[in-house]
């Protein structure tokens, strides 16, 4: 079963393509720009051209699942925002139902159903990622959520939490996220999940 990495060259999405290497998950990354290959090709990893805010379709050609880990990062408008975060995912989630993919596995964030709750700067892309989920729901392609906390750059620790209350702080490290993306990705039996991710204590299995 190959899974189609959205948001490949991002933070959290070359550290899942590097675990899911080493673990022997089959992948295809997409990346938007052929110079962006050199790592994933460097270290064996399948890549494929496409843009989000453009031609994509052929990307997902001989894969079973998607991950949709991209973002148009802290450093970009709004426009950003609705173009990747909200339009690029429901494009991806269309094309994967199109194309008859199996599941669609959107890596969203914590309390994405109250933008208006999250931090002024923060909330056209809690809004995004609140519309894109709820596309994502009605459509007609299986789908795992995951939800993380306030991302930070901790080393992986491999235990996890579901809820705030039971994590203490609604933080998550990164490297984390990916570890528990990997694992969604190699149960295919789980669909129609909705998980949050936060650091805590469990095993990521107790949690699926």
């Amino acid at each position: 079963m190959k899974t189609l990495v959205i948001g490949a060259n991002g933070q959290i999405g070359k550290q899942f393509c590097a675990l899911a290497q080493e673990a022997g998950t089959p992948i295809k990354a997409m990346i938007r720009h052929e110079e962006q290959a050199a790592w994933f090709q460097e270290r064996g990893i399948q890549t494929v051209v496409g843009d989000l805010e453009g031609d994509m379709e052929h990307a997902f050609e001989g894969c079973d699942q998607v991950v949709f880990t991209a973002g148009s990062g802290p450093h970009t408008g709004p426009d950003k925002t609705l173009l990747i975060d909200l339009f690029g995912a429901i494009r991806a989630a269309d094309i994967a139902s199109q194309q008859g993919l199996s599941r669609y596995i959107m890596v969203s964030a914590i309390r994405a159903e109250k933008p208006l709750e999250a931090p002024e700067k923060m909330r056209p892309y809690m809004a995004a990622k609140f519309a894109a989920d709820a596309h994502l729901r009605h459509s007609d392609v299986s789908h795992v959520i995951l939800k993380p906390g306030r991302l930070t750059d901790e080393a992986p620790t491999h235990k996890f939490a579901n809820s705030v209350e039971e994590a203490g702080d609604n933080q998550i490290s990164r490297a984390n996220v990916a570890y528990a993306l990997l694992r969604v990705v190699q149960t295919p039996s789980l669909i129609n999940q909705e998980i949050t991710l936060l650091d805590g204590q469990r095993p990521i299995d107790a949690l699926l």
